[in-house]
């Protein structure tokens, strides 16, 4: 996986410094990430989705497991078995059925966070089928665009910050 640095974040003033040459734009109905990765799912993703009344068993694939090094990290969204789509893509129009309640690595896609002392490295993965990176409409990633699009992810990782120093 290719990556490549879009911008840097201080958790503690909010500043960002950005790579204004990159633009991103999400392109509705595109769902090309939704069949082409493979979606690590949290257990807070799990919780959240089955609140919305689904079973686990509906779309967690016990068969595929992230790991980091030798530690385990989550099991995969499910596949359809008919085409390879993750199981919450509606494969007619395109459109998530849980969008606002979708995993968080969906949600981040196509950008990384890496954590780095009281900074957060943004990178994005450039998947050659993602149609929205370096998009002619698309934004950069700005301060602005960062806190909309990522702030409760943002201020999470904050108090983790203040916590530490206290």
């Amino acid at each position: 996986m290719e990556k490549r640095w879009v911008a840097t974040i201080d958790l503690e003033t909010l500043e960002v410094e950005h790579d204004p040459t990159f633009k991103f734009k999400c392109i509705e109905n595109c769902g090309r990430c939704c069949y082409e990765l493979e979606i690590p799912i949290r257990d807070e993703d799990i919780v959240r989705i089955e609140e919305l009344g689904y079973n686990a068993w509906e779309f967690v694939d016990y068969d595929k497991m992230f790991y980091r090094g030798d530690k385990f990290l989550s099991y995969a969204l499910k596949k359809r078995p008919f085409d390879g789509g993750c199981v919450f893509l509606d494969p007619e129009t395109k459109r998530c059925r849980i969008y606002h309640h979708r995993p968080l690595a969906c949600r981040l896609y196509p950008f990384v966070f890496v954590k780095n002392g009281k900074k957060m490295e943004v990178y994005v993965k450039m998947d050659s089928f993602c149609p929205g990176l370096n998009h002619p409409e698309g934004e950069p990633v700005t301060r602005e665009f960062l806190l909309r699009e990522y702030g409760d992810v943002i201020e999470e990782y904050r108090r983790k910050i203040v916590k530490r120093s206290e």
